[in-house]
């Protein structure tokens, strides 16, 4: 099975993922992987952090001329502002008075600052806090950018767009994948595809910056060319929709998961929720809607895969949050770490990514294959057979 395993703290010297599972064969683009950190760098809401890093990717394993040859992939992505932390970050042995110089003694509320120090018996939440950090989500862009090379090479596309920041929300539902597609292209700022909510996006991310305060939000990805047939209703652990929630509940801020109308349909029966078959010529079998998100009991039904994930606003304020110091027990007000004001447009691309890797972990359990080649073919034949 495909698996990744990311490394590396928010101001250390690098991160890094490696990548073990992926068939030999595939085509990967290093400028490609690029153009998918871009889009997390970019985007309304973001911090001073995306002024100095680069997120440049190195590949150090794994690919040759091009393509993957079946070890496992290493990336690796510079920490630019490393050198700016001095002994903060040292990994050697430092003297008690630059550790109690570094040491962050005031956890902030809605991170897991205190849990983290209390579960690992820490006396500075700057061991928490660099790894529980966002900034690890540059390492699973990278991943998922090989994810999706791999994905597309199958026929399978991906793409996201933002519904909603704080109070704005997207009422449309007349668009389809072309259009989630674009949102990057025709707004990079929010990748929301109405243009006069997008303004009114931005426009509420500068007030709430101005405010010092931060912003949630909610992010719609799509998955469309998904082939019938991945994940499983005879075990709840291979259920795909439960990987899927896993995997995205996974990313730092989110708080909730929904598939399809997930959430509208609690409060509907079930002759408005449940999507017909209708037959088709070339496929066999076709629904003219997709509430259910293109899963149904746990496996893939041939149409769009639709998740939503909800962010909650990001925990570090400007205008500090009252805490307690760790090592005083005295009530004092929270660490200000420079952070992000809203996440929403950025976090797209880390949805895609992790819903890139759940799917071709299903893809690679369904139809094996150590070369793309005879995944492609075992595909094809798999397809001919259902029709």
């Amino acid at each position: 099975m495909i698996r990744f395993l990311t490394s590396g703290e928010s101001h250390g010297p690098a991160l890094t993922v490696t990548v073990e599972g992926l068939p030999a064969g595939i085509p990967i683009s290093l400028d490609g992987i690029h153009a998918e950190m871009k889009k997390r760098m970019t985007g309304s809401g973001a911090g001073g952090r995306m002024l100095i890093e680069t997120d440049e990717v190195r590949i150090l394993s794994g690919i040759r001329f091009g393509k993957t040859i079946g070890s496992p992939v290493t990336l690796l992505i510079e920490n630019r502002d490393y050198k700016n932390w001095g002994a903060t970050m040292s990994a050697s042995e430092q003297p008690d008075e630059v550790r109690a110089a570094a040491r962050v003694t005031k956890p902030r509320p809605g991170h897991t600052d205190l849990a983290g120090v209390q579960k690992y018996a820490f006396d500075d939440v700057r061991n928490v806090l660099e790894r529980a950090s966002a900034r690890e989500t540059t390492a699973r862009v990278a991943a998922g950018a090989l994810f999706k090379q791999f994905l597309a090479a199958l026929g399978i596309e991906i793409a996201s767009h933002t519904i909603r920041i704080g109070h704005l929300s997207l009422k449309r539902r007349d668009y389809g994948f072309d259009d989630v597609k674009a949102s990057y292209a025709t707004d990079p700022e929010t990748r929301c595809i109405d243009a006069a909510l997008a303004q009114q996006m931005r426009d509420l991310i500068k007030d709430t910056r101005m405010r010092m305060d931060t912003l949630g939000g909610i992010v719609e990805t799509w998955a469309v060319g998904v082939p019938v047939g991945l994940g499983s209703y005879v075990h709840f652990d291979r259920r795909l929709d439960g990987r899927i929630a896993q995997a995205l509940m996974s990313i730092q801020s989110v708080k909730a998961v929904e598939i399809g109308d997930g959430i509208l349909s609690a409060g509907l029966p079930g002759s408005e929720v449940h999507d017909e078959i209708i037959p088709d010529g070339s496929r066999g079998f076709d629904r003219n809607t997709n509430r259910a998100g293109g899963i149904e009991g746990g496996v893939t039904n041939g149409m769009p895969i639709i998740v939503r994930v909800y962010h909650k606003p990001i925990s570090t304020l400007y205008k500090p949050m009252n805490t307690v110091d760790i090592l005083s027990r005295e009530p004092v007000k929270a660490t200000v770490e420079r952070s992000d004001i809203c996440i929403v447009p950025r976090g797209g691309v880390v949805s895609e990514a992790m819903l890139a890797y759940v799917l071709s972990n299903a893809l690679v359990e369904k139809f094996g294959g150590d070369v793309i080649g005879d995944i492609q073919a075992s595909i094809r034949t798999y397809l001919a057979r259902i029709r």
